[in-house]
């Protein structure tokens, strides 16, 4: 049998391909015989191109009147780890509010000072404060492209905030954002109801378990406490 020719209908092996994927020129073997064709969307983003600045656990424990709110201190670029000793928490209001973030660093810090004078205009009504700013961080042109989340607290309350407008206050006491959030709530779970630690021990201990799973945390550990 003679070999296929390369324009031969049964020799080819092209095939219509969705929109936004790069077509491939088909190649043939010594013998005349179609190769597999490779197929590559030019949307798949570039490990390269795409690199951007991830990877947190933020972990709030609410305990006997005690507060404490813990961050790691890793910051991923990519494939690779830029910085052990990052500062993922704040202190406002007078050292009355903390507050912890995860996400793009230059957004977070945007949204503390915002939420800075959000706690000042409402003479430190952390609800109230909260509120409002996730009300204009969803409606505002500029604030609704920052990317992070937030966890604050003070000595009554802790709030979840988002850009999507979510004010969420944990039922148990116990909050947590970022790529290992998972890990250190449900590790901190399970010691507020098996242990007797304190607030302090038992944040860090959880936070010690998410840095043994999650490869985005370390335990180069910031601890603030109210």
């Amino acid at each position: 049998m003679p070999p296929l020719l390369p324009n031969s209908p049964i020799a080819s092996n092209s095939r219509e391909e969705p929109s936004g994927t790069q077509t491939v020129a088909p190649k043939f073997t010594s013998s005349g015989l179609p190769l597999p064709l490779p197929l590559y969307n030019v949307r798949m983003p570039n490990s390269q191109q795409s690199a951007q600045t991830h990877g947190t656990t933020v972990l709030c424990v609410r305990k006997e009147s005690k507060v404490v709110l813990i961050a790691d201190g890793q910051v991923t670029m990519g494939d690779h780890v830029m910085k052990h000793t990052a500062r993922k928490t704040r202190r406002l209001y007078n050292d009355k509010v903390v507050a912890g973030f995860a996400g793009s660093t230059a957004d977070a810090l945007s949204l503390f000072e915002r939420f800075e004078g959000k706690l000042q205009e409402f003479s430190g009504n952390l609800q109230k404060a909260s509120v409002e700013l996730a009300k204009e961080w969803r409606k505002d042109r500029a604030l609704r492209h920052l990317e992070a989340l937030l966890i604050v607290a003070d000595a009554k309350s802790t709030f979840l905030l988002s850009g999507n407008g979510d004010v969420i206050e944990p039922d148990d006491g116990l909050c947590a954002i970022g790529s290992g959030g998972s890990y250190a709530l449900s590790a901190a779970r399970a010691l507020l109801k098996h242990s007797k630690l304190n607030a302090k021990d038992l944040a860090m201990e959880a936070m010690r378990i998410a840095s043994e799973i999650c490869i985005f945390t370390n335990a180069n550990f910031t601890v603030e406490e109210i």
